[in-house]
């Protein structure tokens, strides 16, 4: 179990300290564009597609309860030695996400996909929340034990 712990808390770790120096660099002013995709600062307020900006700062809080519920859901559960990868990846990169709210009042943005059709601006933090998610669905239906 101590195995899986330390395993939780490095991917958590490594996955918040590699989003907020992406996202270091984007605060700073860098920025590049092409045709198809751009990189430029992008405060999101809201959650996905911009959706929830309405909560202001309340969604913060909303999101702090969510992820400490995610928390206690892994420690009472099983569930760590399984999945102890996929779960630290999704905790760093939503406790990354929440502290851009406290620091910088939004989630810090910066890949903008605009080639064909114009999509939502995303991070670094993001594309690991949807990898960890998409790992654990296919752990739980693909490869369930019997």
């Amino acid at each position: 179990m101590i195995k899986s712990w330390i395993i939780f808390i490095l991917a958590a770790i490594g996955i918040y300290i590699i989003d907020q120096n992406i996202k270091t660099i984007f605060l700073a002013g860098w920025r590049w564009d092409t045709s198809c995709i751009s990189l430029t600062l992008v405060f999101n307020k809201g959650v996905a597609f911009s959706m929830f900006a309405f909560l202001g700062p309340y969604l913060k809080w909303i999101q702090v309860a969510l992820l400490a519920g995610v928390l206690g859901y892994i420690i009472h559960g099983k569930y760590l030695q399984r999945y102890s990868l996929p779960l630290g990846i999704l905790f760093g990169a939503g406790i990354s996400n929440i502290a851009d709210r406290f620091m910088h009042g939004g989630v810090v943005d910066y890949v903008h996909w605009h080639c064909g059709f114009n999509f939502a601006v995303f991070n670094f933090a993001d594309v690991m929340i949807d990898l960890a998610v998409g790992w654990l669905l296919i752990e739980n239906l693909l490869f369930k034990k019997k």
